[in-house]
């Protein structure tokens, strides 16, 4: 096996692209963005990933990486596009199947196509497989077909393409087999073979536990809310219990993992999946919850200046898919009332639908600062620049994150210990 064709070349398909080009393989990286084929054919990226442009500009120079609008010929498909959900919470596989029906025509008997996108349970067997073989394949005995969903956390994506222990499902056994021997050459950490429709439950079940618990430490921070409770105190101390580990509360949850794959559990067993739904619909509510809270912190001024500080799910990168914060941004600029800023260092303008402001611009005159993300920028930020230059200066940290502490000029708020608002 010498040439992967990889479909998609976003936040986990341009990583996975680079990593076997890195490996050896010939790799063929496929997208419906211009920019983006144009960019990474001159060794160029536009997503922020630690180390990321370093490998792709090495692969591309080296001739084993480049990128192309269509799909070619290969030994080993592999489809890294997204899965959305509708408005309803359904899955939208669509970008799946268009991906699927374009390899298509390139595939030939004995050929891997492995699916990395995350999917709803039975996708492989009720989607995937029978557009193969309306196109006169037999999917169980002329190719190779399987799920080896993505399990990597921005920011370490290189390092945990290649350490993590991957889960390979194939449609067959022996499908299984031949995906997992692709991954071989590249992954240090075990191949988990198993079949396809476990692999597919077992990915959604590894965000949804997150999600469930993240929830879980969402109620109770509204809960210390109401009790006059410090619920950051109470994690700490209960998390002292050997057997206990409770996540952190937050403005909501994103990213196109967490905030979506609990769903496609849902949409498949809606009656028995009661404690993921009612997850989701807490985290859901967390946008509102903080937005009710910069009003409550701001009631006493006719027109409140307020900093919203981070756009992006989660620290350190560009990465705003299902991000609450911008949830957040959107309910605020819909309110007259209040002078919005917004600063995220690590977004670009072109990202958003809203102006971008600098840290000057968003800090000078505030009344507020909400931290909505926990940047390492917005962990150093200091204690005497902000009470110099805030009209009135008040930090409302949703995140848990900037160590500042009220005193010298300044109010801080955390998303659960709101008792200074008691």
């Amino acid at each position: 096996m010498q040439k992967i064709c990889i479909i998609g070349l976003g936040y986990i398909g341009l990583p996975t692209a680079a990593v076997f080009a890195r490996a050896g393989y010939d790799v063929v990286g496929v997208d419906v963005n211009e920019k983006v084929i144009e960019l990474l054919n001159k060794g160029e990226i536009i997503i922020e990933e630690n180390g990321l442009p370093e490998v792709v500009k090495e692969a591309v120079e080296s001739g084993k990486l480049r990128a192309s609008l269509e799909p070619e010929a290969a030994d080993a498909f592999i489809i890294a596009v997204p899965t959305p959900v509708h408005a309803d919470h359904t899955a939208n596989v669509d970008y799946v199947v268009s991906a699927v029906e374009k390899i298509v025509p390139h595939v030939k008997k004995g050929d891997v196509v492995i699916v990395e996108s995350t999917i709803p349970p039975r996708t492989i067997d009720d989607v995937v497989a029978p557009i193969f073989k309306e196109a006169g394949f037999d999917p169980e005995k002329d190719i190779y077909l399987a799920h080896c969903p993505e399990r990597v956390l921005p920011g370490r994506i290189l390092i945990e393409l290649v350490e993590n222990a991957r889960i390979v499902g194939g449609l067959t056994p022996e499908a299984a087999e031949k995906a997992a021997d692709v991954y071989r050459r590249v992954v240090t950490g075990d191949i988990l073979v198993t079949e396809a429709v476990t692999a597919e439950m077992s990915k959604l079940m590894e965000n949804t536990f997150r999600d469930v618990n993240i929830a879980l430490a969402n109620e109770l921070a509204k809960i210390c809310g109401v009790l006059g409770v410090d619920a950051h105190k109470v994690i700490e101390l209960a998390n002292r219990h050997p057997r206990v580990n409770l996540h952190q509360p937050g403005p909501g949850v994103g990213g196109h993992c967490l905030a979506v794959d609990p769903y496609f559990i849902v949409e498949k067993a809606p009656a028995e999946a009661q404690i993921i739904k009612m997850s989701r619909d807490i985290n859901n509510s967390m946008p509102d919850y903080v937005v009710d809270q910069i009003v409550r912190m701001t009631s006493d001024i006719e027109r409140p200046a307020v900093a919203l500080f981070g756009l992006t799910y989660k620290g350190n990168i560009d990465d705003v898919r299902e991000s609450p914060a911008i949830e957040i941004v959107e309910k605020m600029i819909e309110n007259p009332r209040f002078d919005v800023r917004v600063h995220d260092p690590h977004v670009r303008d072109e990202q958003v639908s809203f102006p971008l402001a600098s840290f000057e611009e968003a800090v000078t005159g505030a009344h507020l600062i909400v931290v909505l993300a926990d940047h390492n920028e917005f962990k150093e930020l200091d204690q005497e620049t902000l009470a110099a230059k805030m009209d009135r200066p008040v930090i409302f940290d949703t995140k848990n994150c900037t160590g500042l502490q009220s005193g010298s000029g300044l109010t801080v708020h955390k998303i659960g210990d709101l008792r200074r608002l008691s």
